[in-house]
């Protein structure tokens, strides 16, 4: 019991001294009192915050700041994001051209080699012309051949017709004849027996029937020549149809000839060459093509990013080949309508269940400046066009 007493009278007794260091005495003054004069006063109000207030606090810093962030997202979308249009499903276009022979043959002379670039005009690969040669020959021989028969058909129409002419004079002095026997007839049938005998009567209409007969036959040699003058004609123009023929066949045979240098279409790159020197082509045969260095890119955007889209806007093209260059361009022309319209086997909308779906509208998209040849651009490459709408 003594104890308990003790221990309570200890509880409520006034703390010890402490020394004071700074003035030699004591005090009487507990130990928070003593660290509460020690606190800069910074500290002292921060002791002050309730924790309520330590949530509101918290609170407006947050909405300072998501009100930071929205309006850097809203610049950022309004600057960078808003005015453009991009997708993803773009790719660079191009006319490949396919080279074919257009003769048969050997080849015996290959000049290229994959991916090399070739002016138009170059000689790609040669073919033996051993064959055409010796058929342009033969066709020059058979145009000789129809020329001279030309010239023998024009030589006989020149002998016919003087055979004519000379016909139609015979004929003139054969008439003659008949009308001088038929009117010496005609004096000895009026004198009679009185002036002259009965047998020179006789003779008389002898030689003018005869005179008669001879017209008749140079009527007929007349008719004769002239058939033979319009046949003659006629081989005139047979002949000249001949020449043209053989003349024809001359400038085929001049072609095959110089269809056995194959020569580049266009200026581009050798790409997907599959002919080797020694390999026997035929005509079609696809053997290599020639990518232009004209290009340009389809890019298929939604139609419902095409409402501000028109022609001649300006276009950031990155190429998925080359990340760290943009390529600058613009659009060129959209496609009335969308691809899937133009595809082998168009949607039938009209039946069945329908489900609306975003259709893609090729835009063709043209690069401004010229493209470096050191950077291997070319169909089928994937890029990833930003048009600037607004």
């Amino acid at each position: 019991m003594n104890t308990i007493e003790e221990r309570r009278d200890l509880s409520q007794s006034p703390p010890a001294p402490h020394p004071d260091s700074r003035n030699g005495h004591t005090s009487t003054e507990t130990p928070a009192a003593t660290r509460e004069q020690r606190l800069p006063d910074d500290d002292k109000a921060s002791t002050n915050i309730t924790p309520g207030n330590r949530k509101w606090l918290r609170l407006a810093i947050i909405g300072a700041a998501a009100l930071v962030v929205g309006l850097a997202v809203g610049v950022y979308y309004f600057r960078f994001i808003g005015p453009y249009e991009s997708t993803d499903d773009a790719f660079i276009e191009g006319h490949a051209t396919a080279v074919a022979p257009q003769v048969s043959g050997r080849v015996v002379q290959l000049l290229v080699q994959d991916n090399q670039e070739v002016k138009q005009g170059d000689l790609l690969f040669a073919i033996d012309p051993r064959d055409y040669e010796a058929q342009l020959a033969l066709a020059q021989a058979n145009l000789a051949a129809a020329r001279s028969q030309l010239t023998q058909s024009k030589a006989q129409f020149g002998v016919d017709q003087a055979r004519l002419g000379q016909e139609q004079a015979n004929l003139i002095a054969v008439e003659a004849q008949a009308d001088y026997s038929k009117a010496d007839l005609k004096r000895d049938q009026i004198i009679g027996s009185l002036g002259v005998s009965q047998d020179q009567i006789d003779l008389a209409e002898s030689q003018a029937h005869s005179s008669a007969a001879q017209v008749e036959v140079a009527r007929n040699q007349i008719l004769a020549a002239q058939a033979q003058t319009a046949l003659s004609q006629a081989s005139i123009e047979t002949s000249v149809a001949n020449v043209q023929q053989n003349e024809a066949d001359v400038r085929q045979a001049e072609l095959n000839l110089s269809y056995t240098k194959v020569t580049a279409p266009e200026t581009g790159y050798v790409t997907h060459r599959t002919v080797e020197q020694g390999a026997y082509v035929q005509p079609g045969q696809a053997l290599l093509a020639i990518v232009p260095h004209h290009i340009w890119v389809v890019a298929n955007f939604k139609e419902t990013q095409l409402t501000y889209m028109r022609p001649g806007q300006p276009v950031e093209i990155k190429v998925d080949a080359y990340p760290q260059i943009k390529f600058k361009g613009h659009v060129d022309s959209i496609q009335h309508g969308s691809g899937a319209s133009f595809s082998l086997f168009p949607p039938e909308n009209a039946t069945g269940n329908y489900i609306k779906v975003v259709q893609r509208v090729p835009v063709k998209i043209v690069f401004d400046d010229t493209l470096d040849a050191q950077i291997a651009l070319g169909p089928g490459m994937s890029v990833d066009p930003k048009v600037h709408v607004k």
